[in-house]
């Protein structure tokens, strides 16, 4: 099938690596290795990076994390809990970790980046567990890490993405801590996958409906059937009937991304059960075509990503710095 591409995506095209998981543990290798080429450019500067890990679900191994701190903090700041991506099952520490220095940099937030367990050898709840844990460790452990904790939000993108509606509908279910604000990028949400565009892009880059069916039977595992009646919304957030409650959320899809409707239903979704949500589909692009950084429409979707952050985590109001509004 032939892609109304934007023309400054289009010359990375041929570049771009074949994203398969059906061998999860060589799709991890290859990953590896592409992000440390990522990684090594990444500048550091004016951020204490602090690589811990902390006690696990009952029963559980312990969790890893990379915490992301400014340098010289002087009073508690808004903080994120960032899970990355990476379809359930491919993904750590280093996958994101240049989003999370400029997040932390750019932003003046501590970020709390989470190695959760991945799919197919810790299917759900393993992983999503592993997030809520961390959300509660972060929030009992807030004055250490100089975070204000009713300035607390949670990010993904993709699977990560997904984790992080799955993690505040957890948060609301367990009367948890509560979150300020949800930014879902490009979210993993629908287990069913009968949405139009994930029946028509079959062929996209970096993701297609044959990454997802294979990403989602990882997901859920033995115990849990891809599109049964029994599936839960803590695993498919689009499943969820009730969202009312949940905190303000920003929502952004790419034009010709499989997981495109189910971000914009969930948006919707959102929307009627009263919470604020804001929705943004971004023309001409694909799963992952920011990692095209120079071209125009990755620049504005960076743009608005740092714009929603801040009002979401009442950076503005919490901080007279005029170059922080």
């Amino acid at each position: 099938m032939r892609y109304a591409f934007d023309p400054e995506l289009q010359p990375i095209l041929e570049f771009l690596p074949a994203l398969g998981i059906e061998d999860p543990v060589a799709a991890r290798t290859g990953f590896t290795t592409l992000i440390a080429q990522l990684n090594a450019a990444v500048d550091e500067s004016g951020v204490t990076i602090d690589n811990r890990t902390i006690a696990g679900p009952d029963g559980a191994p312990t969790i890893a994390l990379r915490i992301y701190s400014p340098m010289d903090l002087g009073a508690p700041v808004a903080g994120l809990l960032y899970l990355h991506g990476g379809g359930f099952v491919i993904g750590n520490l280093d996958s994101e970790h240049g989003s999370c220095v400029a997040l932390c940099r750019n932003l003046g937030i501590v970020v709390i980046s989470v190695d959760y367990r991945l799919a197919p050898e810790t299917p759900y709840p393993g992983g999503l567990e592993d997030c809520y844990a961390t959300l509660l460790w972060a929030h009992q452990n807030s004055a250490a890490l100089q975070l204000d904790p009713a300035r607390l939000g949670v990010f993904g993108q993709s699977a990560g993405g997904g984790l992080a509606a799955a993690t505040a509908l957890l948060a609301r279910e367990r009367n948890g801590p509560k979150l300020c604000f949800q930014y879902l990028g490009m979210p993993e949400l629908d287990d069913r996958l009968d949405t139009h565009s994930m029946r028509q892009y079959t062929d996209t880059p970096m993701w297609n409906r044959p990454n997802a069916e294979l990403s989602w039977n990882y997901y859920l595992g033995e115990g849990l059937q891809r599109g049964a009646d029994n599936v839960p919304c803590f695993a498919a957030p689009a499943r969820a009937e009730d969202l009312a409650g949940l905190p303000p959320a920003y929502i952004s899809t790419m034009e010709f991304d499989p997981l495109r409707d189910e971000g914009v239903l969930y948006a919707l979704k959102l929307m009627r059960a009263g919470v604020a949500t804001e929705l943004h589909c971004f023309p001409g692009t694909f799963h992952g075509s920011s990692l095209v950084a120079s071209a125009e429409v990755s620049r504005r979707e960076a743009a608005e990503m740092f714009t929603v952050l801040r009002r979401g985590l009442g950076i503005a109001a919490a901080n007279s710095n005029p170059e922080a509004k």
